[in-house]
Order: C-alpha cells, then sequence, then structure tokens
C-alpha cells in the first residue's frame, strides 16, 4: 500500500510539475495576489476528480477488453517521449521568463472562470489524468492508493505555487531556472517512458 502510494506521489508528481498553462496561470495569480488560493484549490480538486475518473474508468475497461492495456502502454509512451522531447527543446531554446505585470486585478468570479477554463480545456489535462496516469496506477498493487498519492502530488504543488509564488518571482524571472526547470522535467519524462518500454504494465 505504501509503494503504491509513494509512486503515486513521486510519478505524478514529476507529471504535474511539468510546466503548461494552468501551472504558468496559477504563478502570475500569486505572484499577483490575485484570488491565488481560489485559483490553487480548483486546480487540486479538478486533479483529484479526474484522476478517480480516469482509474475507475481504466479499471472498467481493462476487465472488458484486456488488450487495451497494451493501447495505454504505448500510448502512455509515446505522449512521455513527446513530453520529454518538448521539455528537451524548451531547455536548449529557452524561453521568457515569467513576469509580473500591471493588469488590474480582476474579481473573483472573472478568476474562478479563467482558472476552470485553463484547466479544463487544456487537452493535455485529459491526456494525463484519463490516460497517462492511470496506464501507470493499473500496475500498482493497490490502484486507489495511487491515486491518494497523485492527488497529494497535486495538493502540494499547487499550495506551493500559490504559497511560494511571490516569494520565487525574482528566481523565475530569470531564463535561466526554465532552463533548469525543463531539463529536469524531460528526464522525468524520459525515465518513465523507459521504464514502460522495459516494464510493461501489469495488472495485480
Amino acid at each position: 500500500m505504501l509503494q503504491s502510494y509513494l509512486t503515486g506521489l513521486v510519478v505524478c508528481g514529476g507529471i504535474i510539475i511539468a510546466i503548461g498553462a494552468q501551472n504558468a496561470y496559477l504563478l502570475g495569480q500569486a505572484f499577483r495576489r490575485e484570488h491565488h488560493w481560489w485559483s490553487a484549490v480548483l486546480c487540486m480538486s479538478s486533479d483529484a476528480l479526474l484522476f478517480t475518473i480516469g482509474m475507475l474508468g481504466v479499471s472498467a475497461a481493462l476487465l472488458a477488453v484486456p488488450s487495451a492495456l497494451e493501447v495505454l502502454r504505448w500510448a502512455g509512451v509515446v505522449f512521455l517521449l513527446w513530453l520529454s522531447f518538448t521539455a528537451f527543446r524548451r531547455a536548449v531554446q529557452g524561453r521568457s521568463a515569467l513576469t509580473v505585470d500591471d493588469e488590474s486585478k480582476r474579481s473573483l468570479g472573472a478568476v474562478i472562470l479563467t482558472t476552470l477554463a485553463v484547466t479544463l480545456l487544456n487537452p493535455q489535462v485529459y491526456l494525463d489524468t484519463l490516460l497517462l496516469i492511470p496506464s501507470i496506477g493499473v500496475q500498482q498493487s493497490d490502484p486507489m492508493v495511487f491515486v491518494a498519492g497523485a492527488t497529494s502530488a497535486s495538493v502540494l504543488w499547487f499550495v506551493m505555487l500559490a504559497w511560494g509564488g511571490a516569494a520565487l518571482a525574482p528566481v523565475l524571472s530569470r531564463p535561466i531556472a526554465w532552463r533548469v526547470i525543463d531539463g529536469a522535467i524531460s528526464l522525468m519524462m524520459l525515465s518513465i517512458a523507459v521504464h514502460l518500454i522495459v516494464n510493461g504494465i501489469a495488472v495485480s
């Protein structure tokens, strides 16, 4: 049980930390102190719900169509390799720093709607939570404990972004910081892909 939890925590933590529209948006909210805790709670809740739906859906699919396991495995491998490649390319090329602007503060309702849009209208969110993460979770001895670990990773990450965003502003204003982050992301995604290629997915 503990191993399933830690696997969910570490593996899904690596996936969640892959900086995307959602994370960059929450960082911007934290820098501006613009209802950032509401945004963080929405991000956590969405992840928990999608992790659970994805895990239950994959379990049901595997019971009905065992061959779906191989489809999940190789789809996960392809997606992980793509994430690794794009992160590596960003690390080599560099990208602009995330800066704080002087936009007027928006209402809570506007922030909530924007957070939901950034979270739920991003196709990568569904690939992560409904395909990639379940494809790793089904090989655990306790898949739902794996989901709990994944959810914990989401909570820890978004709390860190909301709480530490303002303090990290001087560091994240440097493009070199994004090169380091993207390089680490590339290595994480590549290592998970290699694990799936070599070991496959074994349902307990």
